[in-house]
């Protein structure tokens, strides 16, 4: 038994295909298939069916590969630990993003990154919130920026900041006059929301009390697929839509004039940099966390937890 043998056990249970498994390895597939029958015969019994399509894990092979894990887990943790005495940083990082935090936050903190790591290859997923936490637990990326708390088990979050819900509201609706606005003050007909899979939509829903009722209000029948345009449906057709703060940092006098806070308490969602519980580059997360809180707007830097709206 190789350690060579368990990633490419991991690999076919990750991408429960021998071809593709045998590229994410750099290997041929006649070459993995090769070993894995090698430890298979070891073993006595079999770790994959390959009757199926796509391949699943044989009954006996389920604990192999769980067990295959963690020592695979162990030799990253021992490496890092080696890398970590002689102070040095470097591979590849896998990074996913909420699409509603990329375009505001990444450029926040990208340069300082990539410059104080140049050995990091940094490579950045957009990827909705499921997605994120299906990527995360098949070892597809090595951490994620996204909206918390999941209550995920084998997820571990670390808050970064929270970012207040500020209302955007076209001139033309009868709350533009408002200095305040609470969630009741929302008509339901005249909000432009987020399509399906987003969580600020949900967020958003729960925050006006709407879950029940998303089906049954007619006029809810536009949904974007980024903030943008959100904002832009409000500018051109009227009505009202609901903003991470982050999303109105840049915005023109104009926009600003059209921007209105919730009442006390402020709600607000909060951002985590979140992990498997078995990554073991902690060094690294340590130093990512550090590097985006820093490079936060003051504003953003001074919010406090006030009303978390969950994300469903």
């Amino acid at each position: 038994m190789t350690l060579t043998q368990l990633e490419y056990v991991i690999a076919v249970d990750k991408y429960r295909h021998f071809a593709e498994a045998a590229a994410s390895c750099f290997v041929t597939q006649p070459t993995l298939s090769m070993q894995i029958q090698k430890l298979e015969e070891e073993l006595g019994f079999k770790i994959f069916d390959r009757s199926k399509q796509p391949v699943i894990p044989a009954e006996q092979g389920v604990d192999i590969i769980e067990q295959a894990r963690k020592i695979i887990a162990e030799r990253d943790a021992l490496t890092e630990i080696i890398q970590s005495k002689k102070g040095i940083l470097k591979g590849e990082f896998k990074l996913g993003i909420i699409p509603t935090l990329a375009p505001y936050l990444l450029p926040l903190f990208i340069h300082t990154f990539t410059k104080k790591y140049p050995q990091i290859k940094l490579q950045i997923n957009e990827l909705t919130t499921s997605n994120l936490i299906t990527h995360l637990k098949e070892g597809k990326i090595d951490a994620g920026i996204l909206v918390t708390p999941l209550n995920e088990n084998g997820i571990e979050e670390e808050p970064l900041f929270y970012e207040e819900m500020i209302a955007y509201i076209s001139k033309t609706n009868e709350i533009y006059k408002k200095q305040y606005i609470l969630p009741k003050d929302i008509d339901p007909k005249k909000l432009w929301l987020l399509e399906e899979g987003h969580c600020f939509r949900s967020q958003i829903l729960y925050l006006c009390q709407l879950l029940e009722k998303q089906h049954q209000e007619a006029s809810i029948d536009y949904e974007a697929g980024n903030l943008e345009t959100l904002r832009k449906m409000v500018d051109l057709y009227g009505g009202i839509t609901v903003l991470p703060e982050l999303a109105t940092m840049d915005m023109l006098p104009k926009q600003i004039a059209q921007l209105r806070n919730f009442k006390h308490p402020i709600p607000v969602r909060e951002v985590s940099l979140v992990v498997h519980r078995t990554f073991v580059k902690r060094r690294l997360i340590e130093s990512l966390k550090h590097i985006i809180v820093e490079n936060l707007p003051e504003k953003i830097k001074k919010n406090k937890k006030a009303q978390i709206i969950p994300i469903n």
